[in-house]
């Protein structure tokens, strides 16, 4: 090799090396990746806190009873159909008899509770489009498990799943409707949560289950309501009988179509909708909660998604929703729309109907055990902080405020922030009381911040962001804000 070859191949392979960095320094994937290039904040360096560890004894996913889960699964479909506008007479066919299968179940786990769980059948009228404009007789099914604490136990969260079902036209009351997937596997997944928390909340530890001082503070009520699709009816309905019964809405957890994952690779994760907020720079309670059970249950197992319902439909957690209450949806990971809203048949090589064999047994297991799990901590969990606020507007440090009646189970409160662009929250702060905590060095500008407060047995409630105080700027004289 000459000199002059030797030369040229080095020039050649230092030019190559110079465009990859090149490529790599200014490529859209490389630039996401690279530090970011904004001033620390705050300026002094963040607290470091001690986080409290997550309440010990998490339910296990091998404790979930598949085979009881598919055996009503099976009952409700054997039914031939569930709609609200058939028999609730008929112990064989219509709505009734799924009534009579879920009580039937409900009265099974009560009696293995010792009797702590109190089912009650919810009997009301209700009218909308779907009824003929005329009042339509319904049943919702109840399991309602106490809480504890005298001052949290009319604090209720709910899991429901509705047992109606329907054919392809919504009025056909002789047409058959398993609804296996829509929407017996949410029932199940109801009834299961009862099963592997009433134990527990009866007489201490139970299947898998490890409480900790004070069980659950918190009421819980496992529902199966009718109506749903006629109008969303016993979702409103449940609303109503909350109100009167004195309850306030701690969360709402509503499993609507939660049998399936037919994809390659499955199971995969359950997606969790949750809708905006109306306040402006300030999410939604129904936000929070899906951001709560994502961090109870891992990201492995929980895909937020924002938005308060599929798109163009609806389920029995909208009404929660639009009264401003922590509300949720779970729904498999890709509907197939021939096994929904389909009267059985074969139509060009394609079955139509919802049928129990199309359902993914270990898929519906895991959405069993996310939700009891994230009810279990959510009831074992102190009352969320009041009159979150923001102020320091104009200043170098942001100010966060909040309220909290007395609590000797609570440890304290987490102060969280986020990026205005982040989706999930992150610990900032610890404080061990309510009132004004002073974040040196924070602007109130760069992040959203929340409050939470911390059991001693490591339960988080739901976090309140904090509304930030109203500085409208000047504006000329009769123009509009």
């Amino acid at each position: 090799m000459t000199n002059g070859s030797y030369l040229h191949r080095s020039l050649l392979a230092i030019s190559f090396a110079a465009a990859v960095c090149f490529w790599f320094a200014f490529s859209p994937a490389f630039a996401q990746q690279s530090a970011p290039r904004d001033p620390a904040e705050p300026q002094q360096g963040r607290p470091h806190p001690k986080v409290l560890p997550r309440p010990a004894g998490a339910i296990a996913r091998k404790n979930v009873d598949e085979k009881s889960m598919r055996a009503l699964i099976d009952q409700l479909v054997s039914c031939g159909t569930r709609l609200s506008l058939s028999s609730w007479t008929d112990a064989k066919r219509g709505i009734g008899c799924g009534r009579d299968y879920i009580v039937a179940r409900f009265n099974e786990i009560a009696k293995d509770s010792g009797g702590k769980l109190q089912i009650v059948v919810d009997k009301f009228d209700s009218t909308s489009e779907r009824t003929s404009g005329k009042p339509l007789p319904l049943q919702s099914v109840y399991a309602i498990l106490p809480g504890s604490d005298p001052k949290l136990a009319k604090t209720l969260f709910i899991v429901s799943g509705h047992y109606d079902s329907r054919p392809s036209d919504v009025m056909n009351t002789e047409a058959d409707a398993p609804g296996a997937d829509d929407d017996a596997s949410g029932v199940s997944v109801s009834v299961e949560s009862a099963r592997l928390l009433s134990k527990a909340g009866a007489n201490g530890p139970g299947i898998g289950v490890t409480l900790g001082s004070g069980g659950y503070r918190a009421t819980i009520l496992f529902a199966a309501i009718s109506g749903e699709e006629q109008g969303l009816l016993g979702g409103y309905r449940l609303l109503e009988w909350a109100k009167q019964q004195g309850y306030t809405v701690g969360g709402m957890l509503d499993d609507d179509i939660v049998g399936d994952d037919p994809s390659s690779g499955a199971p995969h994760r359950v997606r969790l909708f949750s809708g905006n907020g109306e306040i402006d720079d300030c999410d939604s309670p129904g936000r929070e909660l899906a951001r709560a059970i994502e961090e109870i249950d891992g990201r492995q197992n929980i895909r937020m998604i924002f938005r308060v319902d599929r798109y163009g439909r609806g389920g029995d957690h909208y009404p929660f929703y639009k009264a401003g209450l922590p509300a949720v949806r779970f729904t498999e990971p890709l509907e197939d729309y021939t096994h929904q809203h389909q009267t059985p048949r074969s139509e060009n090589g394609i079955e139509y109907g919802d049928f129990a064999k199309y359902l993914n047994p270990s898929f519906l297991g895991d959405v069993a055990r996310n939700n009891a799990e994230a009810l279990r901590q959510l009831a074992m969990a102190p009352a969320p902080p009041t009159n979150a606020k923001l102020t320091g507007a104009v200043t170098p440090d942001a100010k966060v405020s909040w309220s909290a009646d007395d609590d000797p189970e609570r440890a304290g409160f987490e102060i969280l922030w986020r990026e205005t662009t982040e989706p999930r929250w992150q610990v900032y702060d610890f404080a061990a009381s309510p009132g004004e905590t002073v974040l040196r060095g924070v602007s109130t500008d760069n992040h959203f911040f929340a409050i939470r407060a911390v059991g001693k047995n490591g339960a988080r409630s739901i976090a309140i962001p904090t509304e930030m105080e109203r500085r409208p700027p000047p504006l000329p004289a009769g123009a509009k804000q």
